[in-house]
């Protein structure tokens, strides 16, 4: 158990934690070899490409739940969550009008983003500004228990039940996934496709957990380690995240093209 000392604010000045960029450096690393090989399997279709998107999917929820429980560290850390949010939803909204209406009249399909990490990340930055002063009266301890027992209880969500399956579940109402309006929340038919997809339920509590987190953060009391650099190359990632993810994907497909060109003309 977390002892409550941690959350403790001190008046010590905030200093960077390195290792929170350190850790979203690992985690966009990760999502860009993620994405290359979905390009490789869904988008040029290549057998090798298949092979190599299956075989990393499985690390998928974990590097994803890491850049999401930093984000929510982070959200303690901003001055204004209600703009970072704002200004994240623009970005991710564009990112959906270029992967559903543009992208496909010139042969890109398969890619369509209707509710991606950049989509979810901005509701949660939106959130907790909307419900801090309520989070706030939570102790720190209590709110990281609760979003783990509300995110096992809500991770079948999408199967159409909430609990364990064998040991306690209530299957959910039909209707809730009988339409094409809900899917951000998580309820959405076998029908629904999106080339990057984070739900709000069951993702919103490991945010929020990571906001819990982050009131020890806040108050300075990380470990010392966590203020010292130890792989630059990661800090330097997680330091651009958002440029990152924003050029990787146009970045990865030209590359791809172009190889694929030259193999042609070498044929």
């Amino acid at each position: 158990m977390l002892s409550a000392k941690v959350f403790k604010k001190k008046t010590t000045p905030r200093r960077r934690i390195i290792l929170l960029d350190e850790l979203r450096g690992i985690a966009i690393f990760c999502m860009v070899f993620y994405h290359a090989f979905f390009l490789l399997s869904e988008v040029f279709e290549l057998n090798a490409g298949e092979s190599l998107f299956n075989f990393f999917m499985p690390l998928q929820p974990f590097f994803a739940a890491l850049f999401i429980v930093i984000s929510g560290i982070s959200s303690r850390l901003s001055r204004s969550n209600a703009i970072r949010g704002l200004k994240l939803l623009i970005i991710a909204l564009l990112i959906s009008a270029a992967t559903i209406s543009i992208l496909p009249r010139f042969g890109i399909k398969n890619v369509g983003v209707y509710f991606g990490i950049l989509h979810f990340l901005s509701f949660g930055m939106l959130l907790f500004a909307a419900l801090r002063p309520l989070l706030d009266k939570i102790k720190p301890e209590y709110g990281i228990i609760a979003c783990i027992v509300l995110y096992l209880l809500t991770y079948n969500i999408s199967d159409g039940y909430i609990g364990f399956s064998g040991i306690f579940k209530i299957n959910l109402p039909f209707v809730l996934y009988n339409n094409s309006f809900l899917f951000p929340l998580g309820f959405h038919n076998n029908a629904f496709y999106s080339a990057d997809y984070f739900a709000i339920f069951p993702h919103i509590f490991i945010f929020l957990a990571g906001t819990f987190i982050g009131t020890a953060a806040a108050a300075g009391n990380f470990p010392q380690w966590t203020y010292k650099s130890r792989v630059k190359f990661f800090g330097f990632l997680g330091r651009h995240t958002l440029i990152i993810y924003i050029l990787h994907q146009p970045v990865i497909y030209g590359i791809i093209a172009f190889a694929q060109l030259i193999i042609r003309l070498l044929d």
